[in-house]
């Protein structure tokens, strides 16, 4: 039996039996389908109609758990700790795996998954790295990995994992030209924006709708502020990568950041009203963070969000117990503080402390202390108009930004926060690093208008 064939009570097999392993296989490869592809399949029901055929197809079947209640925490939607229908799902499918027969791989997946659920992503990522070694074309672990160090802001890990399977996939291996996106990520990430690239495009020459592909190009764009080929490369591609369901609303974003760069304020604002209404409909944490990251950057270029704030709070508010990971946290702040609705910040900071203090196994709450709640404060602080305090707390932490996870350009918000502080705090020295920041920004991203424009206006302050 292999590792990923369904369960039956009987022992002969029978047509309907023989109809429910054919159920199962087909919704099996749907779902896998779904999720590396990020591709809408309206006709399956989508990502829930692909879950419900995998359970209907077989109620016990070990796999079937691991990936139905895997897919929901990797989509960071709800905390176990809050939420005992899917603490009831992780620990279902912990029962299933102790009573039956199942294959070390299979056991190898619900321990990883189990790991994931209480917070432990590194352990996790060490038990979907050891199936990759005996089953490199283990699509699921590679996929779960992937989502977990970028979770973590672990970028050579997840340019890493990818590499070291890539010679054991075939063109004719089911999914294989998926892989160039995953790994062109990896590359961008590790600053290799060049090779990046070249391997998104072979990815998109296989595949055109790969939106994995096109969102590494778009990223390519941003880091290396290449704004015109950016915005020709994803207006060109637009019907390709907007049936994903799942990651059209990102590359909108992407596509605003370019309207920021260039000062188009207004077409941003055209360009984020598909990602709004994507945010408002899906519940998607990926759209949500989007929406909150676009308004903070827009009223740092002193465009006034207050109403689309509190609208957004209405999606964010519901989500600030879960501290499920540092990197949304932070994003809900942003819209409680928007929103101006200081009770719900207050209690989003004061929930991350009492975290911090027991943070047991899980990475994100050990982070808490020492990243996550100073990050918070200066968000706070700079919200208040404490800019020189902002600066204080936010400039020791500059090169750990990266372990609240995301990508280089979602935490570049905090690099532009760490920028607008210094240029509006009166400490003098604080004046004096801001400038030290923006060469040191110019040098990275040479002719970026963005930087050109923070130039400019330090120059005007403090003349």
């Amino acid at each position: 039996m292999t590792p990923y064939s369904p369960r039956s009570d009987h022992l002969t097999p029978t047509c309907a039996h023989r109809e429910r392993v054919c159920r199962f296989t087909v919704s099996r490869k749907q779902y896998m389908t779904r999720f590396v592809c990020f591709l809408a399949i309206l006709t399956l029901g989508g990502f829930e109609g692909c879950i419900s055929a995998l359970h209907a197809a077989d109620p016990n079947f070990v796999m079937g758990h691991v990936i139905s209640t895997g897919l929901e925490l990797v989509a960071t939607t709800s905390s176990t700790r809050l939420d005992e229908r899917l603490a009831g799902a992780v620990r279902r499918t912990v029962e299933l795996a102790g009573c039956q027969d199942i294959s070390p791989r299979e056991r190898l997946h619900v321990r990883a998954m189990e790991l994931f659920s209480h917070g432990n992503f590194p352990k996790a990522c060490d038990v979907w790295e050891d199936i990759l070694v005996d089953h490199p074309t283990d699509m699921l672990a590679l996929k779960f990995a992937h989502d977990a160090y970028f979770y973590m802001g672990a970028q050579v890990q997840m340019r890493d994992s990818v590499a070291r399977v890539l010679p054991h996939w075939k063109p004719h291996t089911p999914l294989s030209s998926y892989l160039k996106g995953l790994y062109s990520f990896g590359l961008m990430e590790t600053r290799f924006y060049d090779q990046a690239e070249k391997v998104a495009m072979e990815g998109l020459t296989l595949t055109p709708d790969d939106a994995w592909s096109v969102h590494t190009v778009a990223h390519v764009c941003e880091m290396k502020a290449e704004i015109d080929k950016g915005l020709t490369f994803m207006e060109g591609r637009e019907k390709d990568w907007q049936v994903s369901d799942v990651l059209a609303s990102h590359n909108y974003w992407h596509w605003a950041l370019y309207f920021i760069e260039k000062v188009k304020i207004i077409m941003s604002f055209l360009s984020q009203a598909n990602s709004w209404q994507r945010c408002k409909a899906s519940g998607s944490m990926l759209d949500t963070v989007d929406a909150c990251s676009l308004l903070y950057r827009l009223e740092m270029e002193g465009v006034c969000a207050k109403d689309r704030w509190r609208e957004l709070h209405q999606v964010t508010k519901a989500h600030t117990d879960d501290h499920v990971i540092l990197f949304n946290d932070l994003h809900f702040l942003m819209a409680s503080l928007g929103a101006n609705e200081s009770g719900a910040s207050q209690r989003l900071v004061e929930g991350l402390k009492e975290l911090a203090k027991e943070p047991g196994d899980n990475q994100q709450h050990q982070l808490a202390g020492p990243v996550g709640v100073p990050i918070c404060q200066a968000m706070l602080e700079y919200n208040q108009g404490n800019y020189s305090q902002t600066v204080e707390l936010l400039y020791p932490l500059r090169y750990r930004i990266v372990d609240i996870g995301g990508s280089d350009a979602q935490r570049d918000l905090f690099n532009q926060l760490l920028i607008h502080a210094t240029m509006k705090s009166q400490n003098k020295h604080h004046q004096k690093l801001g400038r030290c920041l923006l060469v040191e920004r110019d040098a990275a991203r040479p002719n970026s208008a963005l930087t050109d424009r923070l130039m400019q206006r330090a120059l005007a302050l403090h003349v």
